[in-house]
């Protein structure tokens, strides 16, 4: 899209859409909840609408034209519900998926990934210094990370590193814990981030094993290393934006509704930790 066309869809878009429209959150399960807990902290005015593709995650492992599909049928539902903005919190999304959905929803909606907001953090805050990625092997191969910091030309070093048993191990409850410890240690302990000053989370997961990660490098490495935490990032990206555009909601907020494609007791749990609060999830399954 040219930077003309992108001037003539924020001139429709701003048009067509109202203040009290939600926020639309988008993520392959719960882990996009760590965003939408920074949001609400940020924007508390805000209704979120959230959808967790649980019946297809982890999404890490799947090709580019799956994720490619399943983000469709997902900012589809998020369009019925009049968001004002979409947000990729899934970085796996987000690498295979960001540049179709811009053009998919054209001016119905602004639509925000995960990745450059910290792409813009890391040139602007770690100029000339290594730094260190994990993420699942779709983010890690995509070389999304990579190429967007390469082309600030800040003479940044970017160690990336596949870790795919994260997500599914905080997914499936396991963080805080000798079991989380062990596999973060074993990861983490890879001679490619040796050097490194700084770690970008690379998954929307992974706020939520940031103290195991702190406390790893704190006991392992001699040098300080930054955790990079996204999920306040990219918020701040969201509130600039509706700022910018005099689209936040002045109003009191409605109720926020967040909605799962496969339902389970387990993840209903683990849910409270991610939000911080009990959160109802109400069943829709994309492929019906």
């Amino acid at each position: 899209m040219s930077k003309n066309d992108e001037q003539n869809s924020l001139k429709l878009y701003l048009q067509e859409t109202k203040k009290i429209n939600p926020i639309g959150i988008f993520d392959s399960g719960i882990g996009g909840l760590t965003v939408a807990q920074a949001v609400k902290e940020l924007l508390p005015h805000e209704q979120i609408i959230y959808f967790g593709d649980t019946a297809h995650l982890p999404y890490g492992e799947k090709s580019r034209v799956a994720l490619q599909a399943y983000s469709i049928k997902a900012v589809d539902f998020l369009l019925k519900h009049n968001c004002k903005i979409i947000l990729f919190a899934c970085n796996s999304a987000s690498s295979a998926a960001f540049e179709l959905i811009k053009e998919y929803t054209a001016t119905r909606a602004k639509v925000i990934d995960v990745i450059q907001p910290v792409v813009n953090y890391v040139t602007t805050n770690f100029e000339g210094k290594n730094i260190g990625l994990i993420g699942t092997r779709q983010t890690i191969n995509s070389n999304a990370y990579l190429q967007k910091i390469n082309k600030e030309n800040k003479n940044i070093t970017l160690s990336s590193l596949a870790t795919p048993l994260l997500a599914s191990m905080i997914e499936e409850g396991f963080f805080n814990n000798t079991i989380s410890q062990s596999v973060i240690s074993e990861y983490l302990s890879d001679k490619s981030l040796q050097k490194i000053e700084g770690l970008i989370l690379g998954c929307t997961h992974y706020p939520l094993i940031k103290k195991e990660i702190d406390l790893f490098f704190q006991k392992t490495f001699k040098n300080k290393v930054d955790v990079i935490d996204g999920s306040f990032i990219v918020a701040e990206e969201v509130r600039i934006f509706l700022e910018k555009t005099s689209l936040l909601n002045p109003y009191s907020v409605q109720e926020d509704i967040f909605y799962v494609s496969d339902l389970t007791k387990s993840f209903e749990e683990t849910t409270k930790i991610f939000f911080k609060k009990t959160v109802k999830l109400e069943l829709y399954k994309l492929w019906e």
